[in-house]
């Protein structure tokens, strides 16, 4: 049954018309996994450390797709909650459009990038041309994932996040299946495993353009765009709190991967690569579901549906909690057998992996309130706020901590230090969601 943005939402119909979402985050986050896996496994630990030491750039330069797709359902779904369906096709078709321009410069310029950047984030010899080899491969896909980013909010706008998820189940299970052939079969080496990532996104990110192109069923249409300066700029402002979360976590990263060297060597950055591919599966219900609601939020914020409104952040925050709980729980219990599934072969390194996946886990209980918590402010087009959390959450507290909490505690400062971001930024988030009340009617 097709669920309706206009609709009253309950538990059971809100996590119906979000799942999809989350699923297809899920996926979407299985590519740099299974990437990983197979590269540690069957290549060795120095080019599993160099996936991580270039994979933060490359996130980084795909991080305008978060954006234009976040920040820009948040105003086509609010076009629609005003009656205006011609208007929010034309803001549709513009900000796809734009978005291929941008993937198109961002690709050529992180071609001249690759090499500096990977030495100056401490990659030498062998490590530095692993990393400009896996970079320079998945930038030629770098328009499609960026096309990914943005489709994976606007199939939820269209109401179509089903067809959304079959896309990215199906470019999931190619990347699998290319993974296993190119580096188990053929013994491709780091060249396998960013042709399969590269190929499987191009499947995700070129299809949804063929789909809207063409007469469908759905919400939105790709059609003759017409440049509005205006309405772009308002997107990447309500977007901006995506960018800035995406590109903060490659800067943080990155220096998380400089004291990881400097505290415990390629073994540190191998460990920390184990952990952020799990993070990366975990954290995707918290981006998926607020991907999924953002949309029914800018829809009855856009309609005056202040009840619904006030019944979409009660339940959303319920969720948010409980599931807190459930990942901290369920991270606290496969970090041994997570550790040895990704670098069993190195008890060492193993080991360290363990007790800081371990130590990392404390942080799933409050990620998920920070991360709604901005999409909820980008879905009532209030950027600024948003960029605050996100910026505080992201950048500020995260290198603020990573760069004193070792100093105090070693190597575990290094692993509790995102608890203790996150726990800073939530005091943060409720500040805002309390004060704000009055203004969008919420509370």
């Amino acid at each position: 049954m097709r669920i309706q943005l206009s609709e009253h939402f309950t538990y059971k119909k809100l996590i119906q018309f979000v799942l999809p979402s989350i699923i297809m985050m899920i996926f979407t986050s299985i590519y740099g996994v299974i990437d990983g896996l197979f590269v540690s496994n069957f290549v060795g630990k120095t080019a599993f450390a160099a996936i991580n030491l270039i994979m933060p750039l490359l996130m980084g330069l795909s991080a305008i797709g978060f954006m234009i797709g976040t920040g820009g359902s948040a105003i086509v779904s609010k076009a629609l909650g005003e009656g205006k369906r011609e208007l929010a096709n034309q803001y549709f078709s513009m900000l796809v459009y734009v978005s291929v321009i941008g993937g198109i410069i961002l690709a050529v310029t992180g071609m001249f990038l690759l090499r500096p950047i990977a030495i100056m984030l401490g990659a030498s010899g062998e490590l530095a041309k692993l990393c400009v080899l896996y970079g320079r491969i998945l930038l030629v896909s770098l328009t499609a994932f960026l096309l990914q980013n943005v489709f994976q909010s606007f199939f939820v706008t269209a109401e179509k996040p089903q067809l959304g998820l079959k896309i990215t189940i199906a470019a999931g299970l190619t990347n699998i299946v290319l993974d296993y052939l190119f580096i188990a079969v053929f013994h491709w080496g780091i060249t396998g495993a960013a042709a399969a990532t590269a190929i499987s996104e191009m499947i995700v990110g070129i299809f949804p353009v063929f789909y809207f192109v063409r007469r469908n069923d759905s919400l939105l249409r790709l059609v003759k765009p017409r440049l509005d300066i205006r309405a772009l700029g308002r997107a990447c402002s309500n977007g901006s709190s995506e960018l800035m979360t995406n590109l903060s976590l490659s800067v943080v990263n990155s220096l998380y991967n400089l004291q990881l060297i400097s505290i415990a060597g390629e073994n540190g950055v191998a460990a920390y690569g184990t952990i952020m591919y799990v993070n990366f599966i975990f954290i995707a219900i918290f981006l998926g579901y607020s991907i999924g609601s953002a949309p029914i939020i800018g829809y009855h914020f856009g309609a005056g549906n202040h009840g619904e409104l006030k019944n979409l952040l009660r339940m959303s925050l319920s969720m948010v909690g409980i599931c807190g709980v459930v990942l901290m729980l369920l991270a606290e219990s496969l970090a041994a057998p997570l550790a040895k599934l990704f670098v069993g072969y190195d008890a060492a390194l193993a080991d360290i992996t363990c007790h800081g996946f371990r130590l990392y886990a404390v942080s799933f209980l409050i990620t998920g309130f920070n991360i709604f918590g901005s999409a909820f402010f980008t879905a009532l087009s209030n950027g600024i706020v948003s960029a605050a959390i996100s910026f505080l959450r992201t950048l500020v507290f995260q290198v603020a901590v990573v760069l004193t909490l070792p100093i105090l505690l070693g190597i575990d400062g290094i692993w509790l230090a995102v608890a203790v971001a996150e726990a800073l930024t939530l005091i943060i988030t409720v500040y805002f969601l309390i004060n704000r009340r009055k203004q969008y009617r919420y509370a």
